[in-house]
C-alpha cells in the first residue's frame, strides 16, 4: 500500500511535530487546523526546528527547504483528506472531540485512507466507531519531541486489520522510528505504565514522604530516569495527566489510578506545568534552571 500524501489534523505541539518527521522523510503533507494563525505558528516552529537540524549538521540547507517544500496547509479538514492515503489526528486529547473529527474524516477521505490517531489513551476501538471503516483505523501514538523521540506506540483496535497494522509498522521504520505494538486497552502501556508513577510521586509528596527534588533526583540518579517524574509532568502538562488519570481510573474502575487530590487541585488552580509557566517548577523564558514552585514550602 502506498502511503505518500499524508493529511495530519491538528497543529499545535504534536501536530506540528509529526508533520515535521514525514515531510522531512519525502512525503507530502497537508496539515489541517481551523485556525490560520495556528498553521502560521507551526510552520514557523517547524523551520526553527530544521533550523537548529542544519546547525547541528544533522541536515543540509537544501534538505531543510525541501521539508518545507513538502508541506501545505488547509483550514479544512474535508479538503485537507480528499487525496490523502494516511490522516494522522493530532488534535485536543479529549474523546468528544476526536470522535467527531473522526466522523468528519470518514466522510472525506478516499475510501482506502488508513485512519491513525495520535491519542496517548483514548480507545482506538470507540474512536474506530466513529467511521464506517473501523478495520483501517489504528493508534498510531509519538511521543514528543516527535522529531527527536524515536518511539512510535502502534495502537490496534478490536477490528484493526492486519494489513493496517503491518503497513503502519513499516512506515514507522521508515520514519527512522521504532514501533511498538500494543492492544487498545485503556492507556495502551506507555501511560498504563508511565502514569501511575506520576501518580504515585505525586502521592508520595502530598503525603509528605519527601519533597519535589528529593523524588526528583532518586528517579533520576537512582533509576537512571533523563527526567524526574515531576520535571516530566510539568513537560507533559497537569491536564493532560489528570486526562489520561481518569481515563485509567474510568477504564479499569481500580482504586490505585484515583488521581491525586494535590494533582486534580493544581489543574483547577492553572498550575499545569511549562505551558502554563508553572507546575511543580517555575520556568522562566530562556532560563534552564529548575526552580521549585513557591506553592510547595521546601
Amino acid at each position: 500500500m502506498s502511503l505518500q500524501n499524508v493529511t495530519v489534523i491538528g497543529a499545535g505541539t504534536m501536530g506540528n511535530g509529526i508533520a515535521h518527521v514525514f515531510a522531512q522523510s519525502g512525503f507530502k503533507v497537508t496539515l489541517v487546523d481551523l485556525q490560520q494563525a495556528q498553521l502560521d505558528k507551526a510552520l514557523q516552529t517547524i523551520g526553527n526546528n530544521l533550523d537548529r537540524q542544519v546547525a547541528k549538521g544533522t541536515i543540509t540547507e537544501t534538505g531543510k527547504m525541501q521539508t518545507l517544500g513538502n508541506i501545505c496547509t488547509d483550514t479544512n479538514i474535508a479538503s485537507g483528506v480528499s487525496i490523502a492515503h494516511l490522516v494522522v489526528e493530532a488534535a485536543t486529547e479529549n474523546a468528544d472531540i476526536k470522535i467527531k473529527i473522526f466522523g468528519e474524516i470518514a466522510a472525506a477521505a478516499p475510501a482506502d485512507a488508513i485512519l491513525a490517531s495520535n491519542t496517548s489513551s483514548i480507545s482506538i476501538t470507540k474512536i474506530a466507531a466513529a467511521t464506517k471503516r473501523p478495520e483501517q483505523v489504528i493508534g498510531m501514538h509519538f511521543m514528543n519531541p516527535v522529531p527527536v523521540m524515536k518511539l512510535v506506540e502502534i495502537i490496534n483496535g478490536y477490528a484493526t486489520s492486519k494489513e493496517v497494522t503491518d503497513t503502519i509498522v513499516a512506515l514507522s521504520k521508515q520514519l527512522g522510528k521504532v514501533p511498538a505494538v500494543v492492544n487498545d486497552y485503556p492507556g495502551f502501556i506507555a501511560n498504563k505504565v508511565l502514569m501511575p508513577m506520576i501518580n504515585e510521586a505525586i502521592y508520595s509528596l502530598y503525603e509528605g514522604i519527601a519533597d519535589i527534588e528529593a523524588i526528583d533526583t532518586i528517579m533520576k540518579l537512582g533509576m537512571a530516569h533523563p527526567m524526574g517524574p515531576f520535571q516530566l509532568a510539568d513537560f507533559i502538562g497537569l491536564d493532560v495527566c489528570l486526562s489520561i488519570m481518569n481515563v485509567l481510573y474510568n477504564g479499569y474502575g481500580n482504586p490505585k489510578y484515583a488521581p491525586c487530590p494535590l494533582l486534580v487541585n493544581m489543574v483547577t488552580a492553572g498550575k499545569l506545568g511549562v505551558k502554563s509557566g508553572e507546575g511543580f517548577y517555575v520556568y522562566t523564558p530562556g532560563s534552564k534552571e529548575l526552580v521549585v514552585s513557591s506553592s510547595f514550602n521546601q
